[in-house]
Parts: C-alpha cells; sequence; structure tokens
C-alpha cells in the first residue's frame, strides 16, 4: 500500500498521519499483529523517516489496537449483514481507525468521518467509500456524535 500518487505535499499532516496510521494497521494485520513499534520501524525503511508524522502514527495505531477487540465489536454490530472477516482488510482498518477516533472525540465527528472517507477513496475498493461512510455516519449517531 502506498500513498496517493497525487500531491502529496499538499495533504495536511493529520491527513498524512493517518494514512501512515492506516499502513502500519495494514501491516499489522498481514504480519500477524507484531508490536507496533516493530511494524512502524519496518514501514520507515521503507517510506523514509518522517517523525512528525511516524511518530503520531505509531501511536495512533497503537492506540487502535489496544481497542480493537471493542472497535471490531462495534463495527460488526453497525455493519448489517456483513461479517467482519468479509470486509477487506484496507476497510476493516479504515474503520478501526474512524470508529477509533469518534470514540475518542479528539475532532469534529465529520472531520472523522471525512478523513476516514478519503482513505477509502485513496486505498479501497471503489465501493469503500460509501460503505465507510454509511457505517461511521451511523456509529457517530450511536454514540450521540451527529
Amino acid at each position: 500500500m502506498s500513498w496517493p500518487s497525487f500531491g502529496l505535499t499538499m495533504l495536511r499532516i493529520e491527513t498524512k498521519r493517518r494514512a501512515r496510521a492506516l499502513q502500519i494497521l495494514y501491516a499489522w494485520e498481514l504480519q500477524g499483529s507484531p508490536p507496533i513499534p516493530q511494524v512502524a520501524s519496518g514501514l520507515a525503511r521503507l517510506t523514509g523517516p518522517e517523525p512528525r508524522v511516524l511518530d503520531r502514527a505509531e501511536s495512533l495505531a497503537a492506540d487502535v489496537v489496544a481497542e480493537v477487540n471493542t472497535l471490531d465489536a462495534q463495527a460488526a454490530s453497525a455493519s448489517e449483514n456483513w461479517r467482519l472477516s468479509r470486509i477487506a482488510v484496507v476497510e476493516r482498518n479504515i474503520l478501526r481507525l474512524g470508529i477509533h477516533e469518534l470514540r475518542r472525540g479528539e475532532v469534529p465527528p465529520k472531520v472523522a468521518i471525512d478523513e476516514a472517507v478519503h482513505l477509502a477513496h485513496w486505498f479501497g475498493d471503489v465501493r469503500a467509500p460509501g460503505f465507510v461512510n454509511g457505517i461511521l455516519d451511523g456509529i457517530a449517531r450511536s454514540l450521540g456524535r451527529l
């Protein structure tokens, strides 16, 4: 999984951090759940060090992993007729990031959803943005955030 091919330098640092956290989570899941620092270190070797991006991305990914069971349960209950195991790895991790941000409440819910939808456009299947938007919108409403 690589950066979007368009205007990387134009992305806000927060967006870059979320995208890098997604890459860490993707690799974490595909590698069988090794420690996040190990995954982040491997990714940094491939992408080059960007401390302002990578440090926060690693922290964000670690926070998601720490509550992955809760996030997965919430995603599964919100994704009617879809078992979480049937959702593609990229979309599953975008949902985890989005749900984590909605639950944490540090950014407005519309920002958390919009950023997740952008990630789905860049890294996911053609239907991923609508799917991610629908799931996160429902979760935000159930949390009373929208």
